[in-house]
C-alpha cells in the first residue's frame, strides 16, 4: 500500500491516494471474509421453545441459555432468560469481572447494592438494569405472587458468582447462590 503513497504520481497529500489506499484496505477485508461460510458462520437465530437449561440453577430462580458456545457459537457472550419465583430474594454476591445487563420483561424488580446493601432500585417491564463488575447486590422480586420474567446478558461464558458474608436488609431466608459450581459463603471452596 505504501508503494502508491509514496510513488511520483500519488503524492503524499494527494487525496486519491488516500481514497485508493482505503479502497486497497476494504478490498484485502472482503476478499478474506469471501472465504468464511456464512451458513454455518453467520447469523444465529435461537428459539425460544428450544432454550438450553442445562445452567446453573438457584433456588428462586429458573435460568435457560440462548446465547452461548453450544447454541450459537458465541465467544464473549451469554445470553439467557430468567425467571424469579414470586416472593424470592437472593443473597448477596457479586459476578467479578463480568458485566451483567438484565431486561425486565414483566414484574416488578428491586436491586440493593454497596457496602451495605445501602442503595436501592426497582424496575418494571421495558427498563433495563446494568450490573458493574464486583458490585455487591441482591436481587428480589418485589411482584408481590407475580413471577418477574428477565432477560440476562452477561460479558462472558463463564458463570461467576461470589457469595458475600453481608447483612442483608430484605432476609433471603439463608438462600445463597448454591449450585454445583457455588459453594456457600462459609465453604473452603472458592
Amino acid at each position: 500500500m505504501t508503494i502508491f503513497a509514496s510513488s511520483p504520481h500519488f503524492g503524499h497529500g494527494c487525496p486519491f491516494s488516500k481514497v485508493l489506499v482505503k479502497y486497497l484496505h476494504n478490498f484485502i477485508r472482503v476478499a478474506k471474509m469471501s472465504a468464511v461460510d456464512w451458513k454455518t458462520s453467520g447469523v444465529k437465530v435461537i428459539s425460544g421453545d428450544h432454550l438450553d437449561i442445562n445452567t446453573p440453577q438457584t433456588p428462586g430462580m429458573n435460568r435457560a441459555a440462548a446465547i452461548n458456545f453450544a447454541t450459537a457459537g458465541a465467544q464473549k457472550l451469554w445470553a439467557g432468560t430468567v425467571q424469579i419465583h414470586p416472593h424470592a430474594k437472593t443473597g448477596v454476591h457479586h459476578h467479578g469481572a463480568l458485566e451483567s445487563i438484565i431486561y425486565v420483561i414483566s414484574g416488578k424488580a428491586r436491586m440493593r447494592w454497596g457496602e451495605q446493601l445501602e442503595f436501592v432500585a426497582e424496575a418494571g417491564p421495558g427498563d433495563f438494569i446494568f450490573v458493574p463488575p464486583y458490585v455487591p447486590h441482591q436481587e428480589i422480586n418485589a411482584g408481590g405472587d407475580q413471577p418477574l420474567e428477565c432477560i440476562l446478558v452477561r460479558s462472558d461464558q463463564e458463570s461467576v458468582v461470589v457469595n458475600l458474608d453481608i447483612p442483608v436488609v430484605e432476609d433471603p431466608n439463608g438462600l445463597y447462590w448454591i449450585d454445583p459450581i457455588h459453594a456457600a459463603p462459609d465453604s473452603s471452596q472458592s
